[in-house]
Protein backbone atom coordinates (compact mmCIF):
# COMPACT_ATOMS: atom_id res chain seq x y z
CA UNK A 1 0.00 0.00 0.00
CA UNK A 2 1.38 3.38 -1.02
CA UNK A 3 -0.17 6.46 0.62
CA UNK A 4 -0.07 10.18 -0.20
CA UNK A 5 -0.75 12.45 2.77
CA UNK A 6 -1.68 15.69 0.94
CA UNK A 7 -1.03 18.86 2.93
CA UNK A 8 -1.41 22.59 2.31
CA UNK A 9 -0.89 25.89 4.11
CA UNK A 10 -3.69 26.54 6.57
CA UNK A 11 -4.47 22.91 7.36
CA UNK A 12 -5.31 21.86 10.91
CA UNK A 13 -2.26 19.97 12.19
CA UNK A 14 -4.23 17.46 14.29
CA UNK A 15 -6.32 16.53 11.25
CA UNK A 16 -3.10 15.31 9.63
CA UNK A 17 -1.16 14.01 12.62
CA UNK A 18 -3.94 11.91 14.17
CA UNK A 19 -4.55 9.81 11.06
CA UNK A 20 -0.88 9.80 10.04
CA UNK A 21 0.19 8.41 13.41
CA UNK A 22 -2.37 5.61 13.42
CA UNK A 23 -1.88 4.56 9.79
CA UNK A 24 1.92 4.66 9.67
CA UNK A 25 2.12 2.44 12.76
CA UNK A 26 1.33 -0.42 10.38
CA UNK A 27 4.86 -0.10 9.03
CA UNK A 28 6.54 1.18 12.19
CA UNK A 29 5.15 -1.73 14.26
CA UNK A 30 5.95 -4.30 11.53
CA UNK A 31 2.25 -5.18 11.17
CA UNK A 32 1.83 -4.63 7.43
CA UNK A 33 4.07 -3.27 4.66
CA UNK A 34 3.35 0.37 3.91
CA UNK A 35 4.99 3.22 2.05
CA UNK A 36 3.98 6.87 2.21
CA UNK A 37 4.87 10.35 1.12
CA UNK A 38 3.89 13.67 2.60
CA UNK A 39 2.91 15.74 -0.44
CA UNK A 40 1.95 19.37 -0.97
CA UNK A 41 1.89 22.15 -3.57
CA UNK A 42 5.05 23.60 -1.96
CA UNK A 43 8.21 22.22 -0.33
CA UNK A 44 6.94 23.10 3.14
CA UNK A 45 3.55 23.89 4.61
CA UNK A 46 2.36 25.64 7.73
CA UNK A 47 -0.74 24.50 9.51
CA UNK A 48 -1.94 25.83 12.87
CA UNK A 49 1.53 27.25 13.58
CA UNK A 50 3.35 23.99 12.77
CA UNK A 51 5.64 24.02 9.73
CA UNK A 52 6.40 20.74 7.98
CA UNK A 53 8.73 19.84 5.12
CA UNK A 54 7.20 17.58 2.51
CA UNK A 55 8.60 14.60 0.60
CA UNK A 56 7.13 15.44 -2.81
CA UNK A 57 5.78 18.59 -4.41
CA UNK A 58 2.60 18.04 -6.45
CA UNK A 59 3.21 14.46 -7.57
CA UNK A 60 0.64 12.71 -9.75
CA UNK A 61 -1.63 11.34 -7.03
CA UNK A 62 -2.68 8.53 -9.35
CA UNK A 63 0.63 6.86 -8.39
CA UNK A 64 -0.79 6.13 -4.93
CA UNK A 65 -3.25 3.56 -3.59
CA UNK A 66 -4.67 5.88 -0.92
CA UNK A 67 -4.85 9.67 -0.80
CA UNK A 68 -5.54 11.49 2.47
CA UNK A 69 -6.61 15.13 2.89
CA UNK A 70 -6.80 16.91 6.26
CA UNK A 71 -9.13 19.83 6.90
CA UNK A 72 -8.53 23.37 8.03
CA UNK A 73 -9.82 26.89 7.51
CA UNK A 74 -7.96 27.13 4.20
CA UNK A 75 -10.33 24.56 2.68
CA UNK A 76 -13.00 27.24 2.33
CA UNK A 77 -10.87 28.97 -0.32
CA UNK A 78 -8.99 25.94 -1.69
CA UNK A 79 -12.26 24.27 -2.67
CA UNK A 80 -12.45 26.97 -5.36
CA UNK A 81 -8.72 27.03 -6.30
CA UNK A 82 -8.49 25.60 -9.83
CA UNK A 83 -4.79 24.69 -9.70
CA UNK A 84 -5.07 22.96 -6.32
CA UNK A 85 -8.20 21.05 -7.34
CA UNK A 86 -6.59 19.95 -10.60
CA UNK A 87 -3.81 18.37 -8.52
CA UNK A 88 -6.36 16.64 -6.27
CA UNK A 89 -8.25 15.33 -9.33
CA UNK A 90 -5.17 13.28 -10.26
CA UNK A 91 -6.29 10.98 -7.39
CA UNK A 92 -9.57 10.09 -9.15
CA UNK A 93 -8.55 6.49 -9.90
CA UNK A 94 -6.96 5.73 -6.51
CA UNK A 95 -8.17 2.71 -4.59
CA UNK A 96 -9.08 4.92 -1.60
CA UNK A 97 -9.91 8.63 -1.29
CA UNK A 98 -9.90 9.70 2.36
CA UNK A 99 -10.29 12.91 4.33
CA UNK A 100 -10.97 14.20 7.79
CA UNK A 101 -12.87 17.31 8.85
CA UNK A 102 -13.21 19.82 6.02
CA UNK A 103 -10.79 17.87 3.84
CA UNK A 104 -14.00 16.41 2.40
CA UNK A 105 -14.78 19.86 0.96
CA UNK A 106 -11.59 19.52 -1.11
CA UNK A 107 -12.65 16.10 -2.39
CA UNK A 108 -16.03 17.63 -3.20
CA UNK A 109 -14.54 20.69 -4.89
CA UNK A 110 -12.48 18.36 -7.05
CA UNK A 111 -15.65 16.51 -8.11
CA UNK A 112 -14.67 13.30 -6.32
CA UNK A 113 -17.76 13.02 -4.06
CA UNK A 114 -20.45 13.01 -6.73
CA UNK A 115 -23.19 10.55 -5.73
CA UNK A 116 -21.39 9.68 -2.48
CA UNK A 117 -22.25 9.84 1.21
CA UNK A 118 -19.69 11.68 3.34
CA UNK A 119 -19.11 13.58 6.57
CA UNK A 120 -17.12 16.58 7.77
CA UNK A 121 -16.86 18.94 10.72
CA UNK A 122 -20.44 19.50 12.01
CA UNK A 123 -20.09 23.24 11.37
CA UNK A 124 -19.68 22.55 7.63
CA UNK A 125 -22.47 20.03 6.96
CA UNK A 126 -24.32 22.62 4.89
CA UNK A 127 -21.26 23.30 2.73
CA UNK A 128 -20.58 19.58 2.25
CA UNK A 129 -24.19 19.15 1.08
CA UNK A 130 -23.16 21.03 -2.09
CA UNK A 131 -21.03 18.00 -3.03
CA UNK A 132 -22.35 14.88 -1.29
CA UNK A 133 -25.10 13.38 0.83
CA UNK A 134 -24.17 14.37 4.38
CA UNK A 135 -24.12 11.65 7.02
CA UNK A 136 -23.78 12.80 10.62
CA UNK A 137 -21.39 10.05 11.80
CA UNK A 138 -17.80 10.05 13.04
CA UNK A 139 -16.54 8.00 10.06
CA UNK A 140 -18.42 7.31 6.82
CA UNK A 141 -17.38 4.92 4.07
CA UNK A 142 -19.08 4.92 0.69
CA UNK A 143 -17.24 2.63 -1.70
CA UNK A 144 -13.67 3.85 -2.03
CA UNK A 145 -14.36 7.14 -0.20
CA UNK A 146 -13.77 7.27 3.58
CA UNK A 147 -14.41 10.55 5.39
CA UNK A 148 -14.09 11.53 9.04
CA UNK A 149 -15.86 14.15 11.12
CA UNK A 150 -14.31 17.06 13.02
CA UNK A 151 -10.69 17.45 14.06
CA UNK A 152 -10.40 14.79 16.79
CA UNK A 153 -12.06 12.26 14.47
CA UNK A 154 -8.69 12.05 12.74
CA UNK A 155 -7.52 9.30 15.11
CA UNK A 156 -10.78 7.38 14.61
CA UNK A 157 -10.43 7.71 10.85
CA UNK A 158 -6.82 6.54 10.99
CA UNK A 159 -7.78 3.46 12.98
CA UNK A 160 -10.72 2.81 10.64
CA UNK A 161 -8.30 2.87 7.70
CA UNK A 162 -5.94 0.52 9.57
CA UNK A 163 -8.79 -2.00 9.87
CA UNK A 164 -9.84 -1.48 6.24
CA UNK A 165 -6.29 -2.21 5.06
CA UNK A 166 -5.71 -5.14 7.43
CA UNK A 167 -8.21 -6.53 9.94
CA UNK A 168 -9.89 -5.89 13.28
CA UNK A 169 -7.14 -7.53 15.33
CA UNK A 170 -4.47 -5.29 13.78
CA UNK A 171 -6.62 -2.20 14.39
CA UNK A 172 -7.04 -3.25 18.04
CA UNK A 173 -3.27 -3.80 18.36
CA UNK A 174 -2.53 -0.32 16.99
CA UNK A 175 -5.22 1.30 19.18
CA UNK A 176 -3.86 -0.45 22.29
CA UNK A 177 -0.31 0.67 21.50
CA UNK A 178 -1.62 4.23 21.12
CA UNK A 179 -3.52 3.84 24.43
CA UNK A 180 -6.67 4.85 22.54
CA UNK A 181 -9.80 3.17 24.01
CA UNK A 182 -12.38 5.58 22.53
CA UNK A 183 -12.96 4.53 18.94
CA UNK A 184 -14.85 1.25 19.27
CA UNK A 185 -18.25 2.82 18.58
CA UNK A 186 -16.98 3.96 15.16
CA UNK A 187 -16.56 0.30 14.15
CA UNK A 188 -20.02 -0.79 15.31
CA UNK A 189 -22.02 1.40 12.90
Amino acid sequence: MNIAFCLYDGMTALDFVGAYDAITRLERMDLSPLEWDVCAPTASVTGTQLTLEVDRVEPDLGEYDLVFLPGGYATRELRHDGDFLEWIRTAAECEYLTSVCTGSLLLGGAGLLEGKRATTHPGEFETLAEYATVVEQRVVQDGNVITGGGVAASVDLGLYIVEELTDRETRETVAAQMDYPYGEAVFEQ
